[in-house]
């Protein structure tokens, strides 16, 4: 859902040709398979299409090729803060709803939960909310990456 979400939000920032969105399981017990069907229901009821997604894992080699990988839960920041350590990488890893505004400042200093929710086991009501926080997250990321590009102009 959320590199649905992100990408659109980089095309609609015409930054497209900058930015390369995709996405990767730290698992592979998925790969191959389409999205969940209730994440393709949830996507396209708010307008985007989630259909052509296929999971598949993350390989450690893709550090050198990404400025940022982001997590969305502490268990996956974890394993990937792991495989980066042993490739030697120094990739930027973080959690999605860091970037949140919401959560920004003082919350999230404080300890708040920073982790998107698995809906697997919920209802179709989780799905939507979990896609609200990833637009919101995604939002932010957004600003994050612009802020990152007019750096290096």
């Amino acid at each position: 859902m959320a590199e649905v979400v992100f990408r659109r939000l980089v095309d609609q920032a015409g930054l497209g040709e900058q930015v390369v969105v995709d996405s990767a399981g730290t698992g592979d017990w998925h790969a191959g398979d389409g999205a969940d069907p209730r994440a393709v229901r949830a996507l396209a009821e708010a307008g985007y299409d989630g259909a052509g997604h296929a999971a598949r894992q993350f390989e450690a080699g893709w550090f050198a090729e990404r400025d940022l990988v982001v997590a969305l839960d502490a268990g996956h920041l974890r394993t990937l803060r792991s495989w980066a350590r042993a490739a030697g990488a120094s990739t930027e890893i973080r959690l999605l709803r860091s970037f949140d505004p919401e959560l920004a400042g003082a919350l999230a200093g404080a300890g708040a939960d920073l982790d998107v929710a698995d809906p697997y086991y919920d209802g179709r009501a989780a799905f939507a909310h979990i896609l609200e926080q990833i637009e919101r997250a995604c939002h932010g990321l957004l600003d994050h990456v612009r802020a990152e590009l007019a750096a290096v102009r």
